[in-house]
């Protein structure tokens, strides 16, 4: 495989693992900046065990031997001297993430493109107080971010729109099929429309409406069976606008608007409740059988990724 301009990065937890997996498998060399240097030796058996699932999958030609050896893991920001895009995926605070992008402007070039792999937090805010705000964008990955083809970026009140399209191509060279945000809002695009529908599905189970399990299983069989092959917008042109116009009408009022969190997941985490991570959820699990559902979902992405490429995202349109 041809060898592409190093790129760096900043984490190496979870998320942070599998964004380097991504940019590794697409050929780039990457220079991965850690706090926790002393635990390299597990992000790097992580990293080989992605690579693995990647090759097996056939999302990666080479050898995942020959991949890993393109993985610097440091704790010296020097060494991202020279690099001109670095990513950072670290603890989702304001304050560290502003820190740490002071930090890299004292060894980037004024040119260099700053990515952060924030969900929340709006980039204009994150921008303020740099010296070059221009080169900060929200480049916002999906887990398994190695598998998933989405990405967004998002750009702040004082990006430089000509460098965002620069992300959008890099980003398209990994297998992503990513989306542009010109103006910042928080959420996002997934995230925003996620909530929402996340506000109404609490609405109904916590009013008596429905069961956690019914909801699931309506949005699993209806929504979950379309939204791979078109967005919202395609969707209604595939299945006739004018019904919708209608069903706006009447059900738009009487949709949630709540704005307090609901008491249902209030509950669950002071319980200590985190999902299949420790087996206690909305669902009940044991060990074993929570460690099945994460297996089945990388299982699931690594299918619904292969099934996505199969059908186009536009048909001869400009």
């Amino acid at each position: 495989m041809e060898q592409k301009q190093r790129i760096g990065t900043v984490g190496l937890g979870l998320m942070g693992s599998s964004i380097a997996t991504c940019i590794l498998a697409a050929g780039h060399p990457v220079t991965a900046l850690t706090n926790q240097v002393a635990t390299a030796g597990e992000a790097r058996v992580r990293i080989r065990g992605y690579l693995q699932e990647l090759k097996e999958e056939g999302l990666l030609q080479e050898d995942p031997a020959e991949t890993i050896n393109r993985l610097l893991i440091t704790d010296n920001i020097e060494l991202l001297r020279g690099h001109d895009i670095v990513i950072e995926s670290i603890i989702e605070s304001p304050e560290e993430k502003k820190k740490l992008y002071r930090q890299l402007e004292t060894v980037l070039e004024p040119t260099a493109i700053i990515g952060s792999n924030t969900s929340a937090i709006p980039v204009s805010f994150l921008q303020d107080g740099l010296q070059y705000p221009q080169r900060l964008f929200g480049i916002h990955w999906a887990e398994p971010a190695h598998i998933t083809r989405f990405m967004e970026v998002i750009c702040g009140k004082q990006s430089d729109l000509q460098l965002a399209g620069k992300v959008i191509a890099l980003a398209a060279s990994w297998g992503k099929e990513p989306s542009l945000l010109k103006k910042d809002i928080r959420g996002f695009i997934t995230n925003r429309i996620m909530y929402a529908m996340l506000r109404e599905s609490f609405f109904l189970v916590e009013n008596g409406y429905a069961t956690v399990e019914d909801v699931d299983r309506s949005l699993r069989n209806d929504l979950g069976y379309w939204i791979t092959f078109a967005g919202p917008f395609r969707f209604m042109d595939l299945t006739g606008i004018p019904a919708y116009r209608a069903v706006m009408k009447d059900l738009f009022p009487e949709l949630s608007n709540a704005t307090e969190v609901p008491a249902a997941i209030e509950d669950l985490v002071a319980a200590g409740a985190k999902g299949v991570s420790n087996a206690k959820g909305f669902y009940p699990y044991t060990e074993e059988t929570a460690k099945k559902w994460e297996e089945l979902f990388v299982q699931f992405s690594y299918e619904i990724r292969k099934l996505a490429e199969k059908y186009p995202q536009n048909i001869g349109e400009k």
